[in-house]
């Protein structure tokens, strides 16, 4: 939650006089736990969590990669105070579809036999632990595959095209199967997976803006 772009919305927000939230999944950030215990279940926990006990009245709710996934879930399962999703690199249904079937067959070998592969990290030096619990536990929480969620209310998808982690067409499938009122992409030319840019900070401080007026 002290990342780049919790940061830049919570002084946004604030300048606006506009309550938002941030918070650590367990094993992220200052939160207590270790990364590795963790599955999509327990974080997605997490995040209902902070929903119903902090989070009051209707809500624009804000995820990135992941937290995207967490996003549209709850907008499946707290529909009624959902007012609309901005989502930034989505990676819903990631440890299935997007990761496993690119992993290097050492790898493979690792998950099966201890059950952890320690994967570099795009954005950090040290390799951060994939689980073969998370992999497994992940189908319960898939969506693509499922009946769409609807919001009723604005959902906006930023995407780079040169997301080195989520492809473009993960989104442009988000974008096919998720309802709402509307549902925007917007493609950002040469844009990472994190969009962090101060460019690309504006956009999304646009796009939320755009979800507020039309809430």
């Amino acid at each position: 939650m002290d990342g780049g772009k919790a940061e830049f919305l919570h002084e946004k927000c604030a300048q606006a006089g506009m309550a938002f939230t941030r918070f650590d999944y367990g094993g992220h950030g200052l939160s207590g736990g270790a990364f590795a215990d963790g599955t999509i279940g327990d974080w997605y926990c997490d995040a209902q969590l902070i929903f119903d006990q902090i989070c009051t009245g209707p809500q624009i709710v804000v995820g990135s990669s992941m937290g995207a996934w967490m996003a549209l879930m709850l907008a499946r399962d707290r529909a009624p105070r959902v007012a609309g999703l901005v989502l930034v690199a989505p990676a819903p249904d990631f440890p299935r579809k997007l990761m496993l079937p690119q992993l290097p067959k050492q790898a493979m070998v690792d998950l099966q036999r201890d059950g952890v592969w320690d994967r570099p990290s795009e954005f950090e030096d040290d390799p951060y632990p994939i689980t073969a619990k998370l992999i497994e536990e992940s189908k319960a929480h898939e969506l693509l595959d499922g009946p769409p969620v609807w919001v009723d209310g604005p959902i906006t998808i930023l995407h780079g095209t040169k997301d080195e982690v989520v492809p473009l067409s993960h989104a442009q499938a988000v974008a096919n199967w998720v309802q709402g009122d509307p549902v925007t992409l917007t493609t950002i030319e040469g844009g990472d997976h994190r969009l962090s840019t101060a460019p690309d900070l504006d956009r999304l401080w646009q796009a939320i803006e755009t979800t507020i007026g039309s809430s």
